[in-house]
């Protein structure tokens, strides 16, 4: 008989608020701070591009304008092209969209998840602009070649960090590649605001171009003339969510080492059940795990990856489907992207792949009870 579970509902993940978070937001809220302007938004930018080991941070309402707005800076548009992967999360693809430019898809590599840097080169054209490295699940890419590329044909390198906060390549920081890199702060993430996002940049023309379009294209020099050149956003983040940024800074390495002993253990319990695979992760990366994923080989596991979530949810587990590629969504079909090639690695991942529960406050029992049900239904062959 199995043991009773510690809890009796695990969501896929859930924010860790275990610092100054409150605190600080009743700061914002007592000074009467709590739009765009207060001190947090500047700290928080000022902090997390220390973090990340470059010298400008800039916060946006979330990550998919942050993706919108490096686009933007760079002078990326219509006739461009820039190289994504064709498994990440849809919003590398539309951001592409929205400066009117067209997402150039190419396969991940097997074991890694990541762009695979081998097929980049074929999929450059006259018209290619940049290569969007996406880090998925926390790992980052291979970007040595990766900028090799970029180098030779003379065209940007984009990092897609949102999912990533704090991994490594090569002992490097993630967000200090390329023209710029972008990140999310959504609720699921390593570090959170709630809704939230960030680009980073080495290059202080980008981050002027970066402020200029997200405060709707206010002039830099004097916010309070009301003369606009050019067609600007408000993608501006409030000082309350940058007041949360602040105070999940403070424990950034700890919840990184959360997640990445999250994902030690749950390799530990799975490694001993047939039919079940993990995200490769090379000796020069330090993985964050943004979340715990795994692929599921149906004819070992004895059951397939849709038969696998219902019975997780049965027994209180919820979990979520990886990404459907980009070459197979209707929207970027009907938006005119390019859909040929083969993409076997990615419709793999898409097939059989699945995420775990991967919040920073689980306990070794949880996860431990959590990877017992999954062998009792590999047991059961439910």
């Amino acid at each position: 008989m199995l043991p009773a579970p510690p809890k009796s509902f695990y969501p896929v993940c859930e924010p860790l608020l275990a610092g100054n978070e409150l605190k600080y937001v009743t700061q914002a809220v007592s000074e009467g701070w709590i739009s765009s302007a207060g001190s947090f938004v500047e700290e928080f930018q000022k902090k997390f591009a220390a973090y990340c080991g470059v010298p400008h941070g800039i916060a946006v309402t979330n990550g998919t304008v942050a993706i919108h707005l490096a686009l933007q800076a760079l002078g990326i548009g219509k006739g461009d092209e820039v190289i994504i992967p064709s498994f990440t999360m849809i919003a590398s693809a539309f951001a592409v969209c929205y400066v009117g430019a067209t997402p150039v898809v190419v396969d991940c590599d097997e074991s890694t998840w990541n762009i695979a840097p081998e097929l980049i080169e074929a999929a450059v054209s006259e018209r290619t602009r940049a290569i969007m490295a996406v880090h998925i699940m926390g790992l980052p890419c291979d970007m040595e070649p990766i900028e090799k590329i970029a180098a030779k044909h003379k065209i940007s390198v984009i990092e897609d960090a949102a999912e990533a906060h704090g991994a490594l390549y090569k002992g490097k920081s993630v967000g200090s590649f390329g023209k710029a890199a972008t990140f999310s702060f959504f609720a699921n993430k390593n570090l959170t605001t709630g809704e939230g996002g960030m680009v980073t940049t080495a290059d202080a023309d980008i981050a002027s171009k970066c402020l200029y379009y997200k405060n709707l294209c206010f002039p830099l020099e004097s916010a309070r003339e009301y003369i606009h050149r050019d067609i600007g956003f408000n993608y501006r983040m409030s000082n309350l969510h940058a007041a949360i940024g602040v105070a999940q800074l403070e424990k950034a390495d700890e919840y990184r080492n959360l997640r990445r002993n999250n994902a030690s253990l749950y390799r530990s319990f799975l490694e001993k059940i047939p039919g079940i695979e993990f995200q490769a992760t090379p000796q020069d990366a330090l993985h964050v795990h943004w979340m715990v994923a795994i692929v599921v080989q149906p004819e070992s596991l004895g059951v397939d990856r849709n038969t696998l979530m219902i019975s997780l949810k049965k027994r209180g587990i919820d979990s979520r489907k990886l990404f459907v590629g980009m070459h197979q969504q209707p929207s970027l079909i009907k938006y005119g992207m390019r859909t040929s090639g083969e993409y076997r690695n990615t419709e793999k991942l898409s097939a059989n792949g699945l995420y775990l529960p991967s919040a920073s406050s689980l306990s070794a029992e949880d996860i431990e009870w959590i990877c017992g049900q999954i062998a009792d239904i590999h047991q059961r062959k439910e």
